[in-house]
């Protein structure tokens, strides 16, 4: 009978061990593995089903990063989609984003400006400071405002600091939606010291741009150039160079500037970066800018790009987006302060049915604003069921 009660034990010690490992081996098979942007882009919802489905017609490229916090610590999980510095897309207004830092950057050189002077670029009507042009570049992405600070600090100045502050490839060589765009010559600013008097701050002659050799550097089967189509490539080679894995790091030091090392910070204070970071998550309205024609998602691609509903307040969007030629880009740092969600977004999408450029003709609205609008609504619903 003892014989029998020590058989049953160690069958039941058996069959408890193999239930404890069915149970351990079931759990793990329940575990979702940690792939936010791969099930992002599996997604059946239309607007990213259609472009994941013709991807020869959209070109795509997508880096995501998790900002993770332990222990006061901060950290990235980054995960990438097709993201080729090699192969190129045109960078549009993505560019006034290192253009507005490297205007900051500049004033802490100069010991009779700060970022309020009057001032104003010799040939133009406006009166303005490098805050107001800033605040209008992130809010409306407005072009104007742009060109003034190119010329106030030149292809050469940018071009030549952007060298030491980022960590990948970049070129910016001209002016945006402006009659000789990629002119040598920057023009003077006329600076006011006080209420009469002003002083010259000197234009400069810089370097003409070399032709880019890189991927896709010609695109499409025709252009518009005098109101006439001309057959062949689009030549990219002289234009503006911003790959996605340059912006989106530069855009972890302007959101996290405590996390490099001093060789590789911006040469800003922290009430500076306090303002770029306040300017970029500034929206049209608070500007005062018209509501109907500017609404909260006018230059917020991701999540709100689609619709003129308001942002709620507890979404915080710090970003630059761009579009131009067919392409739209968006580089943004997306914060939800009540669900406690963060993480970085950067994306480019070519939207170019017919393969002509300068016509005018571009599925923004169709394809790329609803598609970059649900990949961070995705994204971010990825988040909050994670974090539940």
């Amino acid at each position: 009978m003892k014989n029998v009660c020590k058989i049953s034990i160690h069958i039941v010690k058996y069959l408890l061990t193999l239930f404890l490992c069915w149970s351990f081996i079931s759990c793990q098979s329940e575990i979702k593995p940690d792939k936010p942007l791969e099930i992002a882009l599996q997604s059946e919802n239309i607007n990213i089903k259609r472009v994941m489905d013709s991807l020869a017609n959209y070109p795509l490229q997508i880096k995501f990063s998790r900002v993770e916090r332990k222990n006061g610590a901060v950290s990235f999980k980054d995960y990438d989609f097709k993201v080729d510095a090699t192969r190129y897309f045109y960078p549009a207004s993505t560019v006034k984003f290192p253009i507005a830092i490297l205007a900051l950057s500049k004033l802490n050189t100069l010991d009779h400006m700060d970022r309020n002077t009057p001032l104003y670029i010799e040939g133009d009507t406006l009166e303005t400071t490098i805050k107001k042009e800033i605040e209008k570049i992130f809010a409306v992405s407005d072009n104007a405002a742009n060109n003034r600070l190119f010329e106030f600090l030149g292809q050469d100045y940018i071009n030549g600091e952007l060298e030491k502050i980022l960590d990948g490839p970049v070129r910016i060589s001209h002016r945006l939606s402006t009659p000789d765009s990629d002119e040598i010559t920057s023009k003077p600013l006329i600076i006011y010291l006080n209420d009469s008097t002003t002083t010259l701050l000197k234009g400069s002659i810089n370097t003409s741009a070399t032709p880019l050799v890189l991927k896709d550097i010609e695109k499409g089967l025709g252009y518009i150039e005098d109101d006439s189509l001309m057959h062949g490539g689009f030549d990219f080679s002289l234009k503006n160079y911003y790959p996605i894995e340059t912006q989106h790091e530069f855009l972890k030091k302007v959101m996290f500037p405590d996390l490099f090392v001093t060789s590789e910070k911006l040469n800003l204070s922290k009430e500076q970066i306090a303002f770029v970071q306040h300017a970029m998550s500034t929206l049209p309205k608070k500007l005062g800018y018209n509501s109907e024609v500017f609404y909260d998602g006018y230059c917020k691609f991701f999540m709100y790009g689609d619709t003129k509903e308001d942002i709620p307040e507890h979404i915080k969007i710090y970003n630059k987006v761009g579009d131009a030629y067919g392409t739209l880009t968006d580089c943004a740092y997306i914060h939800d302060t009540k669900n406690d969600i963060e993480f970085l977004l950067t994306a480019t999408i070519l939207v170019n049915k017919n393969e002509i450029f300068n016509d005018n003709i571009y599925e923004y609205d169709e394809i790329g604003l609803p598609f970059l609008a649900e990949l961070g609504r995705e994204l971010y619903q990825y988040e909050l069921n994670r974090k539940r």
